[in-house]
């Protein structure tokens, strides 16, 4: 189905393993002709490697790749118009990239670029976070602090997404 004029802001949350990218995934091929992944992930030792080198496997040769840890922003106005929907994925490990690269006081700077460029998007974008809000009280300052910047975080995303889907072992629950 081609849907290059759709430019919905799509939001998909869960905990871990919960199937977002899978279903975020499976939903751009479903719904777009052409698709763009911004892959977030920087891989630092032999497990993520091979955590990026299954993910890439799942999505085949139809996704062109884009890396971009930081500057997603960035990323998102270089691509506008050039596929119909960008996948973005994951926003809590470029949280995270922002937090412990840049520190603290960057994340809103960060934050109010990415808020910015979605509401201007030209194509329809994908955003896949984890839900960090559900678990227990980290128990280190700096946990707490990425608790609570990715629950802000995933406040103002679903606050600014046309639909939000929350995935709850492997089943998409479409709350927006």
């Amino acid at each position: 189905m081609s849907a290059s004029r759709n430019k919905d802001l799509v939001f998909v949350l869960g905990g871990a393993r919960s199937g977002k990218s899978s279903w975020a995934i499976e939903y751009a091929e479903e719904t777009y002709d052409s698709c763009l992944f911004l892959a977030t992930a920087e891989v630092k030792d032999h497990e993520m490697a091979e955590r990026v080198r299954r993910h890439q496997a799942s999505r085949g040769p139809r996704w062109r790749l884009i890396e971009e840890a930081l500057d997603i922003d960035k990323a998102l106005q270089g691509i506008a118009g050039g596929v119909d929907v960008v996948l973005v994925d994951c926003l809590t490990l470029w949280l995270s990239n922002i937090l412990l690269q840049k520190g603290r006081e960057a994340v809103m700077p960060y934050q109010k670029r990415l808020m910015q460029v979605l509401s201007q998007r030209d194509q329809a974008v994908i955003l896949v976070s984890n839900e960090v809000g559900a678990g227990i009280v980290p128990e280190h300052p700096l946990g707490r602090e990425f608790r609570d910047l990715a629950g802000i975080l995933n406040q103002q995303l679903a606050a600014l997404a046309d639909r939000v889907v929350l995935t709850v072992a492997g089943i998409p629950l479409h709350i927006k």
